[in-house]
Formats: structure tokens, sequence, C-alpha cells
């Protein structure tokens, strides 16, 4: 075996022949949770499913996770970490997203992302004098809030996704999607406790590839977009026009503020897994500028925002590997991937049960992970006060959205959103409420 022990400093590269399988590593780990906000939002926003328009938002998805990747790892001036840092499109903002693009479509949805990806941006010159504004308490109810909002989308993806048109509603819930996406759930268990190294990593990818062939002999897989999309993609700025909404901006700036706290906290945990460091003011800097540069841009192409992927932390941390240029690799490969439209309609034909099964796994960890956040919060009344009252505005608006029919429309979309009210309470309440002794 390869000894690692001096692959602590970010830029001492592995040779070739091992980078390369590392960088493939990292984006195997990734590549599930990095392409499904996109096809949810695509939905939200009624583009047919398997659809030109669609496939389009998934190759946008790949290709700026690759660029915004290289921003971390590469960097230029104060942007960029210079660590092993893998960025992918935030599930974090995928609430407000689908809420938006419902109502005033992909436009207004996309050019918020480009002012909120701008305003992160600037963030990266404050974030430390931020932070105190989100301690555990706020972003691990952020995080939670996130997955138990999603989780309902999986369970309706896995039961046959009764709005798809390959699937017609009295299907809907009939064994022959659960088997599906019970077979990427098993299948994906089994790899993920049973294996190891890579196989372990990609274990969501394995799972999703099982219920993929499950479907096939199914008969539910259609493979018309693939035959009929082309090799290389045209890359298109503002795909959708520019329209502007004030609740739009306001509402993804509120999430890219979470983010950018989020990636501060995986920069900090990438220099201890690989270095055993507290990560410097430069890095977090760094990391934050990256990230919102890698939102903006991605929105003038019609990608969704993007932010640092934690479960990539863990590959560091298990590897021992904190070579930032094996994480180059993984930016290219992504970036290749994101230019060939082939592949962003082989994902697009996956049948939504085989999607389903994957999401419920990756939800239910999204929530459990805040959880796991909420674990350094000591449980007194004050702080499960502002969990319980955050917690229930958030949801509760969220699952009753008629409570608040006579807000005005984006006003509505922002509070029915499920983050942007658990974040905006749990932040006042922790600042307003005193401290117990």
């Amino acid at each position: 075996m390869t000894d690692t022990t001096s692959y602590s400093d970010p830029n001492v590269t592995p040779p070739m022949a091992q980078a390369v399988p590392l960088g493939l590593q990292h984006v195997l780990a990734m590549f599930a949770s990095n392409v499904t906000p996109s096809v949810i939002v695509a939905g939200a926003a009624g583009l047919a499913f398997g659809g030109a328009e669609q496939i389009y938002l998934i190759q946008m998805a790949m290709l700026f996770a690759g660029i915004a990747t290289l921003f971390q790892t590469i960097g230029f001036g104060p942007v960029g970490a210079r660590l092993p840092i893998m960025q992918g499109t935030s599930f974090a903002f995928v609430g407000v997203l689908a809420g938006v693009a419902a109502t005033q479509g992909l436009s207004v949805a996309l050019t918020a992302c480009i002012i909120g990806g701008t305003i992160h941006f600037l963030l990266g010159s404050v974030i430390q004098r931020l932070r105190w504004l989100f301690p555990p308490l706020v972003t691990g109810l952020v995080i939670l809030a996130i997955g138990l909002y999603l989780i309902p989308v999986a369970i309706k993806y896995a039961a046959g996704g009764a709005a798809d048109f390959q699937m017609a509603a009295e299907s809907f819930g009939s064994l022959k999607h659960w088997s599906v996406a019970l077979t990427v759930i098993i299948v994906a268990l089994g790899f993920k406790f049973f294996t190891k190294g890579t196989l372990s990593n990609a274990a969501i990818l394995i799972g999703l590839i099982a219920g993929y062939v499950v479907a096939l002999l199914a008969g539910m897989v259609n493979f018309g977009p693939v035959t009929n999309a082309s090799w290389i993609t045209a890359i298109t700025p503002l795909p959708y026009g520019f329209e502007f909404s004030l609740g739009a901006v306001i509402a993804v700036t509120l999430v890219s503020v979470v983010s950018a706290i989020e990636t501060v906290g995986d920069a900090s945990a990438t220099t201890k897994a690989g270095a055993g460091r507290e990560a410097t003011d430069e890095e977090i800097a760094g990391a934050t500028y990256a990230d919102g540069l890698g939102t903006a841009v991605a929105g003038v192409f019609g990608g969704l925002p993007n932010t640092s992927f934690s479960q990539n932390v863990g590959i560091v941390g298990m590897t021992g590997i904190m070579s930032r240029h094996v994480v180059t690799i993984a930016g290219i490969i992504m970036i290749i991937c994101g230019l060939l439209p082939k592949i962003g309609a082989v994902i697009a034909s996956m049948p939504l049960p085989v999607l389903g099964g994957g999401v419920i796994v990756m939800f239910g960890m999204v929530a459990a992970a805040g959880m796991n956040v909420l674990t350094e919060v000591k449980m007194n009344r004050r702080n499960m006060i502002i969990i319980a009252v955050s917690l229930a505005f958030g949801l509760g608006l969220n699952l009753v959205p008629s409570a608040v029919q006579y807000l005005p429309g984006v006003v509505k979309v922002l509070a029915t959103s499920a983050v942007a009210p658990t974040a905006l309470m749990a932040v006042v309440l922790n600042l307003v409420l005193p401290e117990e002794d």
C-alpha cells in the first residue's frame, strides 16, 4: 500500500496512477446528490421529464460543480481555499427555488441565483464576523428543516410521481414502483455497510444503477431522450432570460448565508481531517468567495447554487490524502460529464421510482446531519423552545400554505419554503431569548 503520511499538505500530489482513481472516488461519492436538485426544480417548473430542458439543467449541474470545484482547489487571487473541497449543487436551496420556479418561473429563480451568488461572494470578506449569528443551534435546525421538507418529495418519487407524464396517476404507489425504489435502497445500504473504500463511498450511485437495471427489465425506461441527445452541448447564457424579483432574491440570499456557514464548517473539517489543524482565515474567506462565485456563474448559464459537499470531507479523512490536486482531477471529470449531453440524457431517462429510492436515503441523511449538529447543543428549556417554535413555523406553514394565502406572492413562497422561516425564526429567537444558567 502506498504511504500516504506525506499527503497532509494540500499542495502535494500523489502519483497519477493513484491520483486519478482517488479523483474518480470523489466524483462517485457526490454524483447522485449533485444532479438531484436540478431534477426536482425542473419538475417544479413544469419541464417535461426527460425533455431537452431538463437534460440541459442536469448538464449545467455537472459542468458548474466541476468549475466551482476548480475555483476552490486552484483558485485565483483571494478566491478559493486551495483545499480539497468538492463543490456541488446544494440541497439547501431546493425548497426556495422549487417554490419560485413553480410560481414565477425559472427566469426569476435563476436571476435570484445570480444575485444571491454575488452577495454570497461578498460574504467572503465578512464571514468570520457573521459566524456568531449561526451557532450549531441555528445551523442544525436549518439543515434538519431542509431534510424534513424534502422527504415527502422522496416518497412521492419512490411511489411513482403521479405528476410524471410517464406514470399514470392510477399506478401511483404500485408494487412495481416500490420494488424499484426498494431495490435502490437495499443495494445502496448493502454497499455502504458491507464494503469499503470506493464501493462504499459510491453506494448511492451503485444503488441507482441497480434500480435502473430493474426498471429497464420492467419496461419503465424510455431511451428516446438518450437517442436524440447530441454528443456535445452548446452552453447558453441566460437560457431563460433575466427577471428580477426582490422576494426571490431575499429568499436565496438568506439560504446563501446558511450555505456559507456550512462551507466554513466543511473547510475546517477538511483541515482537521487531513492535516490535524484549524482552517486559516484566508482559507475560510477563500472558500466562501469560491462558493458564491460558483453559484453566480452557474446561474448565468442555467445552473443551480453550489456549495461544498460534506461527504467528500469524509473521503479526505478516510484516505488521509489532503491533496487539492486530487479534487482538481475530480472537478475536471465533472466538467467533461457536463459537456456531454448523452450523460445528462441517461440521467434524465431514470424513472422517478429509481430516483426516489436514492433520495429517500439522501434526504434522510440530510435530516440526520442536522440532528447530528444539534447534538452539540445543550437541550435546556430555552433551546428546546427555539427548536420547537422554529420547526413548527417552518414546517407547519409549508404543510398548510393556505394559512398565509393573503400574503403577497413572493412573500408567501418565502413563508412556505420551510427553510427560510425556520432559519429566520431560529436566528431571531436565539438573539432575543435570554440564556439559561
